[in-house]
């Protein structure tokens, strides 16, 4: 029941969103009836149906092909909607500034006019004036009216002109024009704004993540790991839009900062293995001293996570399932994410920590960065972490904060420290504004170094 009513609600703030957008970006700035109102109406319809297409077809089973049609317009225009609407909400601060100015204007000008020069009057003036009377006129001016006229009183009288519209009217119709050329102004800045953002985020998506290097201290770490590098990799989010292509390029960017192990911490995918097999087959490709590791993430529980720790352990890579291995220095640990609960394969922090020596430091491997306080009551030095993305998509930093401790990067929770990367993908939309992708090399340094 209440998952029917947070979905009406959410319907009903998108019908309202969409009615608002249209409004200002179609009602306002064209005339009823013409083409471009008709498209505007058509694409107002189109575009949400294809959004709602694409937040359900991942999950209800239809083929594949069918998903990356819906994907790529589907999700765009949420990220599109999102910026247009923030752009003209900023624009309606500036809507009656802009309007009380052009009154201004026009009525500065209006003050300078001559009351009798109307642009009806000399309208009126100017239709009088066609060739056929101005001919009659011509041919009525003979030698011998010309001197009668010279001693005579000139009885012609000029035809009265046409009275000028109501003044009211005017004024009614200036007002019409100064507010479609501000719903116009208004909307198109709104849209250079908001689809620029929108073309800058889908660039920074797929042109790949960047590196980031943070170096990070452990108590307990001996000198003989100290400058240890790991890779940690996130989110990587294979999908409908995010494929092989996206795969080639984070294996390309690791590899180039020659690690001594890779860290995978969860939502790799979001589909089956029969559908994204090809795209994860680059990973293959991983290269470190000590391997690439993997756990799961949320994400992997709503794609099979089951046959996706099989085909990563087919591509190379060490899944740890609640596990621990030894590394030269420290113990890195690895537990499942909270997502494998409903499946009875959640996080089990026992089995991973429980009979390790706490004398050794111990680096674990969590997808979401809210297992922090089972970190620090096993003795974890350093929780690695990501699921949140940065926010992806600003303000969505603000609402990322509500449910997880760390947003992104680096910070201590009594003895532990977390760290939460971007990832190197997106969810839904392909695109990131104000959160942008990173691989992060963690760097350990010993403080007996």
């Amino acid at each position: 029941m209440g998952f029917v009513l947070l979905a009406v609600v959410a319907l009903a703030l998108l019908a309202a969103v969409h009615r608002y957008v249209w409004r200002r970006f179609v009602g306002d700035t064209t005339a009823a009836g013409s083409r471009l109102r008709r498209a505007g109406t058509v694409a107002a319809y189109v575009l949400p149906l294809l959004s709602v297409g694409a937040l359900v077809s991942g999950r209800s089973g239809v083929p594949f092909w069918l998903q990356q049609v819906l994907a790529w317009p589907g999700y765009l225009w949420l990220a599109a909607l999102l910026y247009l609407t923030l752009a003209l909400l900023v624009g309606e601060a500036v809507r009656p500034l802009l309007r009380r100015l052009l009154a201004r204007r026009a009525t500065t000008a209006g003050a300078g006019a001559d009351p009798a020069r109307t642009p009806e009057t000399e309208q009126t003036a100017k239709a009088a004036r066609t060739p056929e009377t101005e001919q009659t006129a011509k041919a009525a001016r003979t030698p011998e009216t010309e001197r009668a006229g010279a001693s005579a009183p000139d009885t012609r009288t000029a035809a009265p002109p046409a009275p000028p519209a109501p003044p009211s009217s005017q004024a009614a119709a200036a007002s019409a024009s100064r507010r479609l050329f501000v719903a116009r102004a208004v909307g198109g800045a709104a849209a250079v704004a908001g689809l620029g953002t929108v073309g800058y985020g889908t660039y920074g998506v797929l042109r790949g993540p960047r590196v980031k290097r943070v170096t990070i201290p452990l108590a307990r770490l001996p000198r003989s790991a100290h400058g240890f590098r790991i890779a940690v990799v996130s989110d990587i989010h294979l999908g409908p839009i995010l494929g092989r292509a996206h795969t080639q390029r984070i294996v390309d960017t690791v590899n180039r900062t020659q690690p001594d192990l890779i860290a995978v911490v969860g939502d790799l995918v979001d589909g089956s293995v029969a559908d994204l097999g090809p795209a994860a087959e680059p990973l293959a490709g991983l290269r470190s001293r000590h391997g690439a590791f993997f756990v799961t993430g949320n994400h992997e529980y709503y794609s099979g996570a089951a046959q996706w720790v099989d085909h990563v352990r087919e591509l190379g890579m060490h899944p740890l399932e609640n596990a621990r291995v030894e590394i030269d220095g420290f113990d890195l640990a690895g537990v499942n994410d909270i997502g494998g609960e409903s499946e009875g394969q959640g996080p089990d922090f026992g089995r991973a920590l429980g009979d390790r020596d706490r004398s050794r430091a111990a680096v674990l491997m969590a997808h979401q960065p809210v297992l922090i306080d089972e970190a620090v009551a096993h003795g974890v030095d350093l929780q690695l972490s990501g699921h949140t993305h940065g926010g992806q998509l600003w303000p969505g930093n603000y609402i990322a904060e509500l449910s997880n401790p760390t947003v992104a990067g680096l910070e201590r929770y009594g003895d532990t420290q977390l760290y939460v990367t971007r990832g190197a993908g997106a969810w839904g939309p392909p695109v990131r504004v104000g959160a942008p992708s990173d691989i992060t090399v963690v760097e350990l340094a010993s403080k007996q170094a």
